[in-house]
């Protein structure tokens, strides 16, 4: 069970779900609630696909590439930082562009499922747990990637009450807050790969 929460709380602040509300609000200004409901619905299944085939065949592609886990580990530690301390600064993440001002016929998937949801280090962050994660614990950390995904599609629901409650600066706090959590657990993935490489050597 704490495998399950802990799983569920890192995979939801990896999500960046107030960041993520706040681009869906923008990308969505001016469309009825059902309208925007179903664009929320497609963003979190195409979320949910893409996450899938990261979480089950992370440690695959380490293998074909000749990478190993600790230096994944690095990697995406460092990106997950970029994107931290973009969040702390700015309120947005550094793969994000400027919203777009031209009508859409569909966001869902791009760019709200791609890159707002699953970015850059986020990619990289499920595909280190993909690989750390075996037989059983796989199982709940899938459970908790699923969790985390349905709680933000709960809140893209109700997008509408939460700005009204929030508002923009409240969004933006939350955001910061959020880069500061990523930053933490950035360090902890960076640290692990580090210790990985300086195991052998000083054992």
């Amino acid at each position: 069970m704490s495998l399950l929460i802990s799983t569920w709380i890192k995979f939801f602040f990896l999500f960046a779900p107030f960041f993520v509300l706040s681009m869906f609000l923008a990308l969505t200004r001016g469309e009825s609630s059902a309208s925007r409901k179903q664009v929320a619905n497609k963003a979190i299944i195409a979320s949910v696909a893409i996450s899938l085939v990261l979480l089950f065949f992370g440690g695959a592609l380490f293998s074909v590439l000749g990478i190993t886990l600790d230096s994944f580990r690095i990697g995406s530690g460092i990106l997950l930082f970029m994107s931290a301390l973009s969040l702390v600064k700015d309120g947005t993440r550094n793969h994000a562009v400027g919203m777009p001002s031209e009508e859409r016929d569909d966001v869902s998937v791009v760019p709200l499922a791609v890159p707002t949801i699953i970015g850059p280090a986020t990619i990289g962050t499920i595909l280190v747990y993909g690989a750390e994660l075996k037989g059983w614990d796989l199982i709940i950390g899938l459970c908790g990637l699923l969790l985390a995904l349905g709680t933000l599609a709960l809140i893209l629901y109700s997008g509408s009450f939460i700005e009204k409650m929030l508002g923009r600066t409240g969004l933006n706090v939350l955001s910061k807050i959020t880069g500061l959590i990523l930053a933490a657990m950035a360090a902890q993935i960076f640290m692990s790969g580090v210790m990985g490489f300086l195991n052998p050597v000083l054992s």
